[in-house]
């Protein structure tokens, strides 16, 4: 690498990492508003500032993209207007070998984002989640990617599959007694909530756990007395966010083994796998708007390009996303169609920049 990749590289990453730093900055304000407005009983300060600490490593690891266009083109746009670019070809550097310099920054800011969003984001963002709920409500033990557990007196429940309000599936209650032993299991394919506290269970089966004996027995339905409500299951259900990749992968298996639904998952599966590529797209789409635009733009001129064209794109990818949930669309398609579309129109923007 000579001085002047080397150069560009590292003022791209600086540029990079301060917009990231002021995106992070302001969403964090934005959410500990919002979670102000839920102040109470065991939900307070200390609560909220663990809460929105927690959850920066997945909103950083969504704003990577961003920031890697607004960072580039505000170091690029500087550069230009002070010349550095035509000195920089007057060296012997060629358009496209700054443009080589900025992908070469673009790919150590996707490692950086995979480190962050497979092995710090799902676990920091299951534990904002814990605390949260927990502090609210004293029935939640956590929603992990095996399904809902949580806890009433001495039963704890674990729900595999939340349907839709007031329905769920793959359900399992394990009754301890006095002494903390197990002494009774219940195992229900569906349950119906029915509202004043009772849920209709079916097609039960049933152990009866002792010292002396243990028994089997088998039920077609049987009503449940439970403080635990559809709207609480609503808040902890299984979220994408709080999954890595190997652990949606796993999941999406597990849910088709189990012929339940896994579209959402499967989208947010490849939603991950093209997610450095948008990085990589937004550096590649700053190269013509510093390059091939006149000087006489300012620097702020071409960040409010930049931001424009970012959030189109980014409003464009969640409509698409939402389509796809709704028509069921192919998953993969539907993650790499907006990048694959932005990445031709890059490349075309590209290849008609004049050295």
């Amino acid at each position: 690498m000579n001085v002047l990749t080397a150069y560009i590289v590292k003022e791209v990453l600086k540029g990079s990492f301060v917009a990231l730093l002021l995106f992070l900055t302001l969403f964090n304000l934005f959410t500990f508003s919002d979670e102000m407005k839920d102040l109470e009983g065991g939900y307070g300060l200390k609560e909220i500032i663990y809460y929105v600490a927690l959850t920066s490593p997945g909103v950083l690891y969504e704003l990577v993209p961003s920031s890697a266009l607004i960072g580039s083109l505000f170091i690029l746009g500087a550069m230009g207007n002070n010349r550095e670019l035509i000195a920089m070809r007057a060296a012997g550097l060629s358009v496209f070998g700054i443009i080589r310099a900025v992908l070469l920054a673009g790919s150590i800011l996707v490692a950086f984002s995979l480190l962050v969003g497979e092995f710090v984001a799902p676990e920091t963002h299951r534990l904002a989640q814990l605390i949260r709920l927990s502090a609210k409500n004293e029935q939640v033990i956590m929603g992990t990617k095996y399904g809902l557990w949580l806890r009433e007196g001495n039963k704890f429940i674990n729900i595999r599959q939340v349907v839709n309000d007031g329905n769920v599936s793959d359900v399992s209650i394990y009754e301890m007694d006095d002494q903390h032993h197990l002494k009774h299991a219940m195992h229900a394919e569906q349950a119906t909530f029915l509202g004043n506290q009772e849920w209709k269970m079916s097609q039960i089966k049933k152990s009866e756990i002792s010292i002396q004996k243990m028994s089997a027995s088998t039920q077609d339905t049987q009503l449940l007395k439970s403080l635990i409500a559809p709207n609480l299951l609503r808040t902890v259900a299984i979220s994408p966010n709080n999954l890595s990749l190997y652990d949606l992968a796993n999941y999406v298996s597990f849910l088709n083994k189990n012929h339940q639904k896994a579209h959402a998952f499967e989208q947010a599966f490849w939603g991950r796998i093209v997610n450095p590529l948008v990085t990589v797209i937004m550096l590649l789409l700053s190269a013509p708007f510093v390059i091939g635009i006149k000087r006489g733009i300012s620097v702020g001129g071409r960040m409010m390009i930049g931001i424009v064209f970012g959030m189109s794109f980014n409003i464009i990818d969640k409509i698409v996303g939402h389509l796809g949930l709704i028509y069921e669309l192919s998953p993969p398609l539907i993650a790499f169609f907006p990048s694959l579309t932005v990445l031709a129109l890059a490349l075309f923007a590209v290849s008609r920049i004049k050295e």
